[in-house]
C-alpha cells in the first residue's frame, strides 16, 4: 500500500510540475522570434522523476536557440534585409523563455494547486 501511495504522489507530482511548465512554455511561445517556424517547432517539455524528487526542463532544441535567447534584441524592430520584414517580429522579445515564466511566477500556487485537484478527481 505504501508503494502504491508512493506511486500516485509522484504521478500527482510529475503532472504539477507538467502544468507549470505547460503555461511557461505556452507564455514563452508568444515571446518566441518566428521566422521559419524551426525554433518555435523544437519546444520540448522534460520531466524526471527520481525516488522523490521531480524536476522539469522546458526548452528549444535548435541549434541556435540559445544564441536567439540571449541575443541582447537591439535590432527589435529595424527591418531585415531583402524586404523580409523586422527583426524579431512578430512578437518575438529577447530572454523569451524566461520572460514567459517570469510572466506566470505570480500564478504558479495557483497552477499547482489546481493540477493537484484535477488529479485527485481523475483517480
Amino acid at each position: 500500500m505504501r508503494k502504491l501511495q508512493a506511486e500516485i504522489q509522484g504521478r500527482r507530482t510529475e503532472a504539477a510540475v507538467y502544468a507549470v511548465l505547460s503555461q511557461g512554455g505556452a507564455a514563452a511561445a508568444t515571446m518566441t522570434p518566428v521566422d521559419t517556424g524551426t525554433l518555435i517547432n523544437s519546444h520540448f517539455v522534460e520531466i524526471k522523476a527520481d525516488g522523490d524528487k521531480v524536476t522539469g526542463r522546458n526548452g528549444y532544441s535548435a541549434e541556435y536557440a540559445a544564441a536567439v535567447h540571449s541575443a541582447p534584441g537591439v535590432l527589435k524592430g529595424q527591418d531585415r534585409p531583402g524586404n523580409q520584414g523586422q527583426y524579431w517580429d512578430p512578437n518575438g522579445e529577447p530572454h523569451f523563455l524566461t520572460a514567459g515564466f517570469d510572466q506566470i511566477a505570480a500564478d504558479v500556487p495557483r497552477i499547482l494547486r489546481n493540477a493537484y485537484r484535477a488529479f485527485d478527481r481523475r483517480s
